[in-house]
């Protein structure tokens, strides 16, 4: 029996069309990367979201995981990271259907996801801080166009 919290994320469910832009680690600024993601459900318990970009991403990695999870004890969502480079990384992770948030508060860098969801298009963008959060540096925006 699938979490009724867990339920609300059912509409990130499916297949994406997806692309990054204004990545400051990118020439010119305004260049576009493509790709594709797509989000599943493991049994009734987790979303398996993996996302690819297609060709030369600079200092971004191609390919990534996000499974979402949820401790009901802590009323939290989980999201648990990997990428193509052995990266491990956990975030606290809000979710209320319309706006999706990933954050983590490491001691190598903080890092946020703010997204607004709809149910065609996920449109957000990556953010990083080396400084515990007190300035905050945009990576790049991120869409993703159901397919």
């Amino acid at each position: 029996m699938r979490n009724e919290a867990m339920e609300r994320l059912d509409v990130l469910v499916g297949s994406w069309r997806t692309t990054m832009r204004n990545a400051w680690f990118l020439e010119p600024a305004d260049r576009e990367v493509t790709g594709s993601a797509t989000a599943e459900w493991l049994d009734d318990a987790f979303v398996v979201f993996r996302w690819r970009m297609a060709g030369e991403v600079g200092e971004a990695t191609s390919e990534m995981i996000l499974v979402l999870g949820r401790s009901d004890a802590h009323d939290a969502y989980t999201a648990f990271y990997h990428d193509e480079r052995g990266v491990c990384r956990v975030f606290a992770m809000t979710f209320d259907g319309s706006r999706w948030n990933l954050g983590r508060e490491d001691p190598d860098m903080f890092q946020r996801f703010v997204a607004d969801v709809g149910p065609d298009r996920i449109a957000g963008r990556w953010e990083a801080s080396e400084d515990h959060g007190s300035t905050w540096r945009k990576d790049f925006d991120l869409v993703f166009d159901r397919v």
